[in-house]
């Protein structure tokens, strides 16, 4: 029976949806677990020094392949083995940030799954900008994503200066660090928050959406949970999605497909979703232009 390492860097209370969605693309192949197959979860709980341990394991255990969020546990992977496949789940583009060759061709033993997120959040910062009026603005990474985070840090800086608009980059890379934050963004009296990429930030979207509308704070996320949970707007993807895909291609490289010959599947669809009942609760009144382009407005 094979096995399939699941490696993630945040916890099974945060992302076990996930998880069920990647089980529902197994599924889709013909592969269900204790089945026709076994799934060996190891879960990082944000604490990314853990990670190499954690591959270790997994390769120890004779995995037939691992799939693993990205940036953090597919670089730790790569890292660890040039022979068992790497299925990958990303927000940024795998080409430039040295994952694969091409799309098209891979190379090597990872292929994976792009919702190509990251490239989307210079247009988070518009869309900020279109519905909060102000010229200063927040930026915030996780400084543990190390490359990746500083790709979106600059991505978002020319996109602000490009804007007119002043910035003030800040940092968090654990729970403890948001109270920090939030109180830096008061202090700078800044006028709204762009959340950039990061698989931390999305196992605490919700977290991140109240402790925004507690302080008053505008604030735009890549995804539609951070909206649903009272942050002011999303832009990007899905990535129930987008971990489903993943278990699809999982899935063909059980059956024996390369991951060097298996195309990155590149999901482009972005949604807009804004949360009417925030804005109002916020005091912004949302351009009637802006509210007809949402492909979502919470009420």
């Amino acid at each position: 029976m094979p096995v399939i390492g699941f490696l993630n860097s945040e916890s099974p209370d945060l992302f076990a949806y996930l998880a069920r969605a990647f089980r529902q693309g197994l599924s889709q192949s013909g592969y269900v677990d204790g089945d026709n197959m076994a799934i060996e979860y190891r879960w990082a709980d944000g604490q990314y020094d853990r990670l190499p341990a954690l591959v270790a394991d997994l390769i120890r255990r004779q995995v037939t392949v691992i799939a693993a969020n990205s940036p953090a546990p597919v670089m730790a992977a790569k890292a660890a083995t040039t022979t068992i496949p790497i299925v990958f789940a990303t927000g940024y583009d795998p080409v430039a940030g040295g994952l694969v060759a091409s799309l098209a061709r891979p190379g090597g033993n990872l292929t994976g799954v792009t919702s190509l997120t990251a490239e989307v959040g210079p247009k988070r910062l518009e869309l900020l900008r279109e519905l909060v009026p102000t010229v200063t603005i927040g930026l915030l990474v996780n400084p543990a994503a190390g490359s990746f985070a500083e790709t979106i840090s600059s991505d978002l800086q020319v996109a602000a200066r490009q804007l007119g608009l002043q910035f003030h980059m800040l940092y968090a890379s654990a729970e403890r660090d948001f109270d920090a934050v939030f109180a830096t963004l008061a202090q700078l009296r800044v006028g709204g928050l762009v959340i950039g990429s990061d698989p931390f930030f999305n196992s605490r979207s919700e977290q991140l959406a109240v402790l925004a509308i507690r302080h008053g704070m505008p604030a735009v996320y890549q995804y539609r949970e951070f909206a649903a949970a009272g942050g002011l707007m999303s832009y990007g993807g899905s990535l129930t999605d987008m971990y489903r895909q993943v278990g699809v291609h999982t899935g063909r490289i059980l059956k024996g497909e390369k991951p060097a010959d298996l195309p990155v599947q590149q999901t482009t669809k972005v949604e807009l979703i804004i949360n009417l009942k925030t804005a109002k609760t916020l005091g912004l009144e949302v351009p009637p232009p802006l509210l007809a382009r949402a492909d979502e407005v919470i009420e």
